[in-house]
C-alpha cells in the first residue's frame, strides 16, 4: 500500500472532489434534459426515461466489466492499475464520451428521423457514464487513502455534500443553457438542442483539465491488497441480472412500446437474487458475499433506492406539465428547473445535516446543529434559484418538509435501521398524499421524496455488508453494481405513465411500492443481523 499521509489531507484531495461533482451535476441534469428531449424527439414517457436507462445503465456495465475481468486473471484490476491511473482513465473516457455527445447531437440535427438521432445521443450519454462508473469505484477508496484513515469518513462527508451541491445547481445551469434566465425565457417557446453543445464543450474541456491534474499532480498511486476472492456462483447470479439487462436492451431496439420487456426484466433480476438467497442458505461454498441474505436483500433495496431517488425526479417534469396538476394549463420546460433543483437539494440537506453525526461535538451541540444545518443548506438552495431569477416564494412551503425530516432525524438516533425504517414510512406516506391530492400538498409531498432518500444510501450499505468479514469488499462492490435500479425503475414508471388508464400522476404508485420496500428490508434486516449476533443499530458507513 502506498505511504498515506497521516498528518493531514493530502492537498490532491481537492481535485478529487471535482469529479463528485461531476457526478451529481450531470446526474441530476437529466431531470432537465428529459422532458426537454421528450418534445423536442416527439418521445413517449417510456423512452424519454431512455435517458436514465443509458446513464445508469452504465455504472453497472462498467462494474460488471471490471468485476469480470478480476474474476478471469484472479486480481482485482482496479487495485492493480491503482485508483489515480483508474481515475484518469475514467476521466478520459467521460471527454470522450461529451465529445460523442456534441457529434451526436450535431448529426442528428440533419437527420429527419428523430428517434434515431436520439439513440446516438443516448450511446455517447452512455460512454460519460461509463467514464463516470470507473472513477467512482476508484474515487471512494481513494477518498479515503489521501490522508489520515481515521478521517476518511470526514473526506468522504465533504465530498458527499460536494456531490450534493452539483445535484442542487445542475438542474439550474442546464435549465439556463436551454432557456435562459427565468427573467427571460419564454413560458411557450422553444429551443434549439444545438445549445446543448456549449455544455458538453465546457465538460470535455474539464475533464480533460482534472485528468492532466491529477496526471501532473504528484499523489499516492493508491492501491489496496488486489487478491480477489473467487466466487463462482455468485459470478453466475450476476451473469443472469445482466441476461436480464440484455433482455431489456432489446426490447428497447425491437418496439417502440418496451413495457413489457421492463417488466420481464426487473422480476427476472428480483427472482434471480432471491433465488440466489435461498439457494445459498443450505451451502454457502462459492456464494462469496451472497451466501450473507442481509447481502443480497440489501443489493435489492440498493435497487430499489437509486430507482425510486431517481424516478421520482425523472418523471416529476411530465407531472408538471400536466394541466391541473400544479397549474390549470400546466408549466412550460422553461419553468420546472426550480422544483427539479428542490428535490435534489433535499439530497444535499438530508447529507449535510447526517455528516454532522461523524464531527467530534457534545450531544447537545449535534442537537442544535441537526437543526440549524438543514436551513443552511435550504438557504443555499434558494440563494441559487435568486440568482437565477427564480420565484422563490413558490418553494417556501418546502420549510414544512424540512421539519418533518429534522423529527425523523431526530427519532431515528443516528441509527441506521432504526433511520431506514423511519424515512421509509415518510416517503410512503409522503408519496400517497401525493397520489391523492393536487396542487402545492401534492407538489412537495412528492418532491420531499428528496429529503427522505438523502441518508439512505448510508444506512442500507452499513446494514448489508455487517459482519461480512474478509467478503466486504466484494459485498460492496455488488451493491455498486445495484445503481441498476436507476436504469430500470424510471424507464418502469414511465412506461406505466403511458398507460390512459394510469396516467403521469397514478404513476407515481411505482415509488410507493419501492419506499415500503426501503421500510420493510430495515425491518427485516435486524432480525436477520440479530441472529448473526451482529449489534445492527451500531453498524457505520460512509456516504454516498
Amino acid at each position: 500500500m502506498s505511504t498515506q499521509n497521516k498528518q493531514g489531507t493530502h492537498p490532491s484531495f481537492f481535485v478529487l472532489i471535482l469529479v463528485f461533482f461531476f457526478w451529481g451535476f450531470v446526474a441530476a441534469s437529466n431531470s432537465i434534459l428529459i422532458p426537454f428531449c421528450k418534445a423536442h424527439f416527439n418521445l413517449t414517457q417510456i423512452q424519454s426515461q431512455l435517458v436514465d436507462f443509458a446513464f445508469y445503465g452504465a455504472y453497472f456495465v462498467g462494474s460488471l466489466v471490471l468485476y469480470l475481468l478480476s474474476a478471469m486473471k484472479g486480481v482485482d484490476i482496479l487495485n492493480r492499475i491503482g485508483f489515480k491511473k483508474g481515475i484518469i482513465y475514467g476521466l478520459i473516457i467521460s471527454g470522450v464520451g461529451a465529445a460523442a455527445t456534441i457529434g451526436a447531437v450535431n448529426l442528428g440535427l440533419g437527420m429527419e428521423n428523430k428517434t434515431t438521432a436520439f439513440y446516438l445521443i443516448l450511446g455517447a450519454y452512455f460512454i460519460v457514464a461509463l467514464g463516470f462508473s470507473l472513477q467512482q469505484t476508484a474515487a471512494n477508496p481513494f477518498a479515503i487513502l489521501l490522508g489520515d484513515p481515521a478521517k476518511g469518513s470526514h473526506r468522504l462527508n465533504f465530498a458527499g455534500g460536494v456531490n450534493s451541491f452539483g445535484t442542487t445547481i445542475g438542474p439550474l445551469v442546464v435549465s439556463i443553457l436551454l432557456f435562459g434566465s427565468a427573467k427571460v425565457a419564454g413560458t411557450s417557446g422553444d429551443t434549439d438542442i444545438s445549445k446543448i453543445n456549449v455544455l458538453y464543450i465546457t465538460l470535455v474541456a474539464l475533464f480533460l483539465v482534472a485528468a492532466g491534474i491529477f496526471a501532473a499532480t504528484k499523489m499516492p498511486k493508491g492501491t489496496e491488497d488486489d487478491h480477489f476472492e473467487s466466487s463462482p456462483k455468485a459470478t453466475r447470479t450476476l451473469l443472469g441480472i445482466t441476461a436480464m439487462f440484455i433482455v431489456i436492451a432489446i426490447g428497447i431496439v425491437v418496439t417502440t412500446k418496451p413495457l413489457p420487456y421492463f417488466i420481464a426484466g426487473i422480476i427476472g433480476i428480483l427472482f434471480i437474487l432471491f433465488y440466489a438467497q435461498f439457494t445459498s442458505r443450505g451451502n454457502g461454498e462459492g456464494w462469496g458475499a451472497m451466501k450473507y441474505p442481509q447481502l443480497i436483500m440489501g443489493m435489492i433495496a440498493i435497487f430499489v433506492y437509486v430507482g425510486v431517488e431517481v424516478s421520482t425526479s425523472s418523471n416529476l417534469g411530465e407531472l408538471l406539465k400536466k394541466p391541473g396538476f400544479l397549474t390549470p394549463e400546466g408549466l412550460h420546460e422553461s419553468e420546472i428547473s426550480p422544483y427539479i433543483a428542490i428535490f435534489w437539494g433535499g439530497l444535499m440537506i438530508g447529507r449535510w445535516t447526517g455528516a454532522i453525526s461523524v464531527f467530534n461535538v457534545t450531544k447537545t451541540t449535534r442537537q442544535i446543529l441537526s437543526v440549524i444545518v438543514p436551513f443552511v443548506a435550504y438557504g443555499v438552495i434558494l440563494g441559487v434559484n435568486a440568482l437565477k431569477g427564480n420565484d422563490i416564494t413558490k418553494l417556501y412551503p418546502f420549510a414544512i418538509c424540512i421539519v418533518i425530516q429534522i423529527i425523523g432525524f431526530f427519532y431515528g438516533q443516528d441509527k441506521p435501521a432504526k433511520t431506514l425504517l423511519t424515512f421509509g414510512i415518510m416517503g410512503v406516506v409522503a408519496m400517497v398524499i401525493g397520489l391523492f391530492t393536487t396542487g402545492p400538498v401534492a407538489l412537495f409531498a412528492f418532491i420531499s421524496g428528496g429529503l427522505f432518500c438523502s441518508v439512505m444510501w448510508p444506512c442500507i450499505f452499513s446494514l448489508s455488508i455487517a459482519g461480512l468479514g474478509k467478503y466486504t469488499g466484494q459485498g460492496s462492490s455488488f451493491l455498486i453494481m445495484m445503481i441498476l435500479g436507476g436504469a430500470l425503475v424510471p424507464p418502469l414508471q414511465g412506461g406505466f405513465s403511458d398507460i390512459p388508464a394510469i396516467g403521469i400522476h397514478m404513476s407515481y404508485i411505482v415509488p410507493v411500492i419501492c419506499f415500503a420496500y426501503l421500510a420493510f428490508f430495515a425491518f427485516r434486516v435486524k432480525t436477520i443481523l440479530k441472529s448473526q449476533g451482529i449489534d445492527y443499530e451500531s453498524a457505520t458507513s460512509g456516504g454516498h
